[in-house]
């Protein structure tokens, strides 16, 4: 396999790669805290030091969130779990390079500690399988090759050291918080009807899969999250206009949460917004030239271009 597949990193890679994790930054050092700000993930990432610039760090963070999701399905595993495993990536390459980590190794064996973490057992032959399966999905035979002795437990092999390095590098810490309760105690407070409610629980899908859960504490994430849902649906919360103040969150601290989540909305909407149309191509009408007259060049129309359209965010207060 090694051969067919030389981007797979080894399993004697990954060994390594845990034994060495004594090098990384102290328990004191900024990058290795639960929750650290924006500008310390963008300009402090070790991806940044090996020449990973924001945006590529960004399209591998979304990349192996998506196959999370994918993978998660595959396994019949909760949301939950997908989630849990999605935050172990997210702090794992808070403290490790995806320049020296294969992602897919790396979400591979986070998923299979997020089963563990959350009481949700999966055969890791089975979770071996369907990564495979996933990764080399674009090769007809990987489905028959997976199976074959020798390919399987060379994989097997590779996803075990990136478990142990995916471990060490989190100092066993495997106790994730997510925003998902919180946001189910509020919006049961608060008696929020259900469009609002289904709002909510698709923005938190959607935070997970960035650095705002590296950023803040869930129920501070959960209780933005309900602003926003309710600034978007028109809707009335709570029965005091501070309402948030009931669940620990100040009103600086929310406008600070919803400013960045307005600031990911944006992002994704340029990243997703179509390229615009291209501008009308100038026609060109010859008249008959009488004998002694030369050839007139009319335009049909106008020369114009179209403008990206102006993007206005709702307010918010």
């Amino acid at each position: 396999m090694g051969e067919e597949h030389p981007r797979k990193r080894s399993r004697q890679h990954f060994e390594a790669e845990a034994r060495h994790v004594s090098l990384l930054e102290s328990p004191q050092c900024e990058t290795s805290k639960l929750y650290i700000s924006r500008e310390e993930i963008e300009r402090f990432s070790p991806s940044r030091k090996d020449g990973i610039d924001l945006a590529k760090e960004s399209f591998l963070r979304s990349s192996y969130c998506t196959f999370l999701q994918r993978l998660g399905m595959k396994l019949h595993v909760s949301q939950v779990t997908i989630a849990c495993a999605m935050m172990m990536c997210h702090r794992f390459y808070m403290r490790q390079s995806h320049a020296k980590n294969d992602w897919q190794t790396i979400a591979t064996a986070s998923l299979f500690l997020a089963c563990k973490a959350e009481d949700e057992p999966c055969q890791l032959s089975s979770v071996v399988v369907a990564s495979y399966e996933i990764i080399y999905e674009w090769d007809p035979s990987a489905s028959i090759r997976i199976h074959q002795t020798e390919c399987y437990h060379e994989f097997k092999e590779i996803v075990l050291a990136g478990e142990r390095l995916v471990l060490d590098t989190s100092a066993f810490h495997l106790d994730i918080e997510l925003p998902y309760k919180p946001l189910a105690a509020a919006l049961n407070r608060l008696n929020a009807w259900p469009d609002l409610a289904t709002a909510a629980w698709n923005f938190v899908h959607d935070w997970l899969r960035t650095t705002l859960c590296l950023q803040y504490r869930p129920h501070v994430i959960a209780t933005a999250t309900v602003h926003l849902a309710a600034t978007f649906q028109n809707a009335k919360v709570g029965s005091r206009r501070d309402w948030w103040l009931e669940f620990g969150v100040t009103t600086k601290l929310l406008k600070e949460v919803i400013q960045e989540m307005c600031i990911l909305m944006e992002v994704d909407r340029r990243r997703t917004m179509p390229p615009p149309p291209p501008p009308p191509r100038r026609e060109l009408t010859w008249a008959i030239p009488a004998p002694i007259k030369p050839v007139h060049m009319a335009r049909a129309y106008p020369f114009h271009s179209y403008p990206l359209q102006s993007y206005r965010q709702a307010g918010i207060w």
